[in-house]
């Protein structure tokens, strides 16, 4: 889970954060979150019971700002209070502490209207990606997956959450050897990211889309050239994921950096691999299904939102399509 406290500016905000921002450490230490201290806020990131125990600390310093200042007995005495509070009353308060950082809605507009979750399935897929640092949105086409996890992107970048967004997606034909490519890397590689940039270009101008892209704010890159990084303060998507090998799958997730959120999207019916059965998708899946910090948001037919006739085309075709999928234990 990750939010935002805001803190007093001046003089009370040493008070909040201790000499040498001695209460900061404390917290990190105690409850094993990420602090991260910003002009007039406080960036908290973590599981979601010490978050919001950090959250009700940081509240009750700012509370007292012009009070003297804790000392380190006080501080471990709060600390000791807020852990001991039973985790049903900090789901009570989550509706409060969430306005605090992002409730859910996007500052994302794609024509005129705001982009916004339209089924409940999507809903759950956005909540996944604002309270976990790791989400698989998997679900057959049509399902908003790649382009809710764009709209989450720009909504971070806009909003000063994440620095740098990136694009990722493996070079992979889909059934067809197209060839040589001519041109350089990126005109090479633009057919296979042509979606992702489909849907930044809905939500964004053509003027900033260039802009933030010359400045490495925006990065469109195929997988095979994220080897040996590592990404702090992005939001890292994969798309068409289901053509990763274990290999690449398990070299990608490990350029995960502090402060960085992955969004991983694929359909495992349309595995376009010589081997299906090797698809780092769906052994990620099996592997991190129920590791913590991590959610995985399965998207159905019901969830289609392109052209009616879409869903139509997913279940004519489904009993061929879901076979795999049930196998492996994702359908």
């Amino acid at each position: 889970m990750e939010l935002t406290v805001k803190v007093p500016a001046g003089s009370e905000r040493v008070e909040v954060f201790g000499a040498a921002d001695r209460n900061l450490k404390m917290l990190r230490e105690a409850l094993g979150v990420t602090v991260l201290a910003r002009d007039g806020a406080v960036q908290l990131r973590g599981p979601r019971d010490a978050v919001l125990a950090a959250r009700n600390i940081l509240s009750k310093l700012s509370a007292r700002s012009d009070a003297p200042a804790v000392d380190r007995r006080a501080m471990l005495d709060l600390i000791s209070e807020e852990m001991a509070r039973p985790s049903e009353e900090r789901d009570a308060m989550a509706g409060s502490v969430e306005s605090d950082g992002w409730d859910g809605s996007l500052d994302v507009y794609s024509r005129g209207r705001a982009v916004r979750p339209r089924t409940g399935n999507q809903d759950r897929y956005l909540t996944a990606i604002r309270d976990h640092d790791l989400v698989f949105g998997i679900g057959p086409a049509g399902t908003g997956k790649t382009y809710l996890a764009v709209a989450a992107a720009v909504h971070l970048l806009r909003t000063d959450r994440v620095s740098k967004v990136i694009l990722v997606r493996p070079a992979v034909e889909a059934g067809e050897k197209l060839g040589f490519l001519p041109g350089d890397l990126q005109a090479k590689v633009n057919p296979y990211l042509r979606p992702l940039l489909d849907a930044l270009h809905d939500m964004m101008d053509y003027p900033t889309i260039r802009r933030f892209m010359e400045n490495d704010v925006i990065e469109v890159v195929p997988l095979a050239y994220m080897r040996g990084r590592t990404l702090n303060s992005s939001v890292i998507i994969l798309d068409e994921a289901q053509n990763t090998t274990r290999g690449q799958m398990k070299m990608f997730l490990t350029r995960l950096g502090h402060g960085s959120k992955m969004i991983v999207t694929g359909d495992v019916t349309q595995i376009d691999l010589e081997d299906p059965t090797q698809s780092g998708l769906i052994d990620a899946a099996r592997r991190l299904g129920k590791a913590p910090g991590v959610s995985i948001v399965t998207l159905d037919k019901t969830d289609v939102v392109r052209h009616p006739l879409v869903q139509r085309v997913i279940e004519a075709y489904g009993d061929d399509d879901s076979r795999p999928a049930r196998e492996d234990g994702l359908a």
